[in-house]
């Protein structure tokens, strides 16, 4: 599973969407977003920081997505089904 942590009102999490979801139906992989602002725990974890992008609970990437690094580990995952 794909984990996005976002807010309402970020660009960069947005844009990080926008390439999120086509790749992750691409790989039959679910999207889940959350949003930090709903709980405070994330909310001081996360702030500073979004997007936060997380495959399988590990966090990979903060701000942008490496496109090309998550291919390969989803390209990986689906060779090893």
């Amino acid at each position: 599973m794909i984990t996005v942590h976002v807010r309402e009102g970020c660009h960069l999490c947005d844009d990080a969407l926008a390439l999120l979801r086509p790749l992750a139906a691409e790989h039959g992989e679910p999207l889940e977003v959350v949003d930090i602002e709903a709980d405070d725990d994330l909310h001081r974890r996360y702030l500073e920081r979004i997007p936060v992008i997380c495959l399988d609970g590990e966090e990979l990437y903060d701000f942008f997505v490496d496109e090309a690094d998550l291919r390969g580990r989803l390209r990986h995952r689906l060779e090893g089904r």
